[in-house]
């Protein structure tokens, strides 16, 4: 990816996991599925998995492929077979209503059970899915903290460092070749970050939003998931919607 309107840094997993990216002294992998690897914990991080958006959207009468979940489930299952972490943390909204879990069909339900066996499973309560889902396993909490590292679904105002949330769903807007690109990404700072949504039917807020943009000081950047590498842009060359 180049253009000769924005400049990107370019970099893919083993680079990454040469060093890491630095967040308030943790060391993170930035995985282009749109997720986090954070070693030194052996912990795999994602966020905002919306599983039965689908079946909820049907009920209210907009009919689309009921398939949401178990795309959603296949992408954090190569995520978790790539790391083979110790354990996985959702950031909340992992279910798009309090009743999504009783919507989650057998293939489903036994496709997040292999993904998960022998590792722990933490689930953070969401504006979603703010009350433990019965029979998933795993463990149900308001939020997590593990060293310098705080995990949370939705960011907090003000000074926040070593946060890592969700909740917004940041997208970055590119010209890249004269083309528009609309990309989810991970925006950070250095010292808090906010995560792409994983879920395959999430939408997405543009970073130039004042909601996204107002939780950083100054400076931050883009760093576009999908495909096989990371795309690192700084949040001023990236365009608003409108």
């Amino acid at each position: 990816m180049t253009s000769t309107t924005v400049r990107a840094v370019r970099y893919d997993i083993e680079r990454q996991a040469e060093g890491g990216l630095p967040l308030a002294g943790a060391r993170l992998v930035l995985d282009p599925a749109g997720a986090i690897y954070w070693a030194a914990e052996r912990l795999v991080i994602v966020a905002d998995l919306h599983l039965e958006k689908g079946s909820a959207l049907a009920a209210r009468g907009a009919l689309l492929p009921p398939y949401d979940s178990r795309a959603t489930l296949a992408v954090l299952a190569q995520i978790v077979d790539r790391w083979r972490p110790r354990a996985v943390v959702s950031l909340g909204d992992s279910f798009h209503d309090r009743r999504g879990a009783e919507r989650l069909g057998s293939e489903e339900r036994g496709a997040l059970a292999r993904l998960l066996r022998g590792r722990e499973m933490i689930w953070v309560a969401g504006n979603h899915d703010p009350d433990p889902m019965p029979g998933l396993g795993g463990s149900h909490v308001n939020e997590l903290t593990i060293g310098p590292i705080s995990l949370r679904h939705e960011p907090r105002a003000g000074d926040s460092e070593g946060e890592i949330a969700g909740h917004l769903h940041p997208v970055a807007r590119l010209l890249v070749r004269g083309q528009s690109l609309r990309r989810r990404c991970f925006a950070t700072d250095g010292t808090r970050l906010v995560m792409p949504a994983l879920g395959a039917y999430a939408g997405g807020l543009n970073v130039r939003d004042p909601a996204i943009e107002g939780l950083f000081a100054g400076a931050f950047a883009a760093h576009l998931a999908g495909g096989a590498r990371i795309y690192r842009f700084a949040h001023d060359a990236c365009l608003p919607d409108h």
